[in-house]
């Protein structure tokens, strides 16, 4: 099988590590890199062995030899770049969040499925071997009594922030900000391993730019709210829980999980779950799974799964939006 041809839009350090580790699967060859200036694209694009190097958008997406394109760029880019890149008619990978709001994500969908190309979100740890480990772990409880479910990490960009400037990923005209960041993961770890909620608050802290740099989110199930702790101005090192009757479950996080845990309500008792070596990658487990369905799409197996992967997608963008509303986050698409 021919390896696919790689194009990239984006030339940040998450562009590198996945760049890297779709190399690492041996499925994919580098073969564009798209920036503004080509100079940007070559210094990014060289180390990998880059066949080409553009900074024209639309022969970027109009490229013959290029099978899949990445999009690594400000969420608020997102849509806009992957309706070209389907327009193309080129697979397409975007990072998380893939989309601002449910009404890009459909049209998105729709013009992928009316192409017949793979539209997926780089949503990386629902692919981890260990996060469906926890799955499987929460499928086993009776009575879940809920969860709180921490991703807070101080970024260095909030530097600038303080100083008066304002990064991409604080800015409201690129959709930035702790929700959309890292309010993601826990977000698709709730509507992964519970179901999409009945109702979704969330409670900002904004900064001076107008994003939320932290805050705290309730999604309410039927028998059971789930708490999500996120934030980009400061840094937690609280575990993540999930509660039942009869145990409760305790992971380092709910990215890159390399500790889980089992603790009885009866009687206190501790006991570690068994879990698999993180990969070398943090991205390598995700391009393996996006190389293989886009490869075999006719097949079954990966027609089931990409139907997997997007209804998912769109039930934690519909969270996202709801979140996003209930804060009255305003970014540049036209939605409240």
């Amino acid at each position: 099988m021919s390896k696919l041809q790689l194009g990239v839009i984006g030339t940040s350090s998450i562009s590198e590590v996945f760049v890297q580790a779709a190399l690492d699967t041996e499925a994919y060859t580098l073969k564009a890199v798209y920036s503004r200036t080509k100079e940007k694209a070559e210094k990014f694009g060289k180390p990998f062995n880059a066949e080409e190097y553009i900074d024209d958008f639309e022969q970027f997406v109009q490229h013959p030899d290029l099978d899949v394109i990445y999009i690594a760029s400000p969420n608020g880019l997102h849509f806009e770049q992957t309706m070209a890149a389907l327009n193309g008619k080129k697979h397409v990978i975007v990072e998380k969040p893939a989309f601002t709001n449910p009404d890009q994500w459909e049209e998105a969908s729709q013009l992928a499925e009316k192409n017949d190309l793979v539209l997926v979100e780089a949503a990386r740890h629902i692919h981890e071997d260990n996060f469906h480990t926890v799955k499987e772990k929460i499928s086993q409880l009776d009575s879940i009594q809920g969860a709180t479910l921490t991703y807070m990490k101080y970024s260095s960009r909030y530097n600038l922030v303080l100083e008066g400037e304002e990064p991409n990923i604080f800015s409201t005209k690129f959709a930035g900000g702790a929700l959309m960041d890292l309010g993601i993961y826990t977000l698709y770890a709730a509507v992964s391993w519970f179901g999409e909620p009945e109702e979704a608050h969330y409670f900002a802290q904004k900064v001076r730019t107008g994003v939320d740099g932290k805050g705290t989110a309730i999604l309410r199930y039927t028998d059971f709210d789930i708490t999500l702790i996120f934030g980009k101005t400061a840094t937690s090192t609280l575990p993540s829980e999930i509660y039942s009757i009869e145990k409760t479950l305790r992971l380092n996080g709910v990215v890159g999980i390399e500790a889980l845990e089992e603790i009885s309500t009866q009687d206190g008792s501790e006991s570690k779950v068994d879990i698999h070596p993180a990969a070398e990658n943090t991205l390598y487990e995700e391009a393996k799974a996006f190389a293989k369905v886009i490869n075999q799409k006719e097949e079954p197996e990966s027609k089931e799964k990409l139907a997997e992967w997007t209804e998912l997608g769109k039930a934690v963008n519909r969270t996202l939006f709801k979140l996003r509303t209930s804060a009255k986050l305003s970014f540049n698409d036209g939605k409240q």
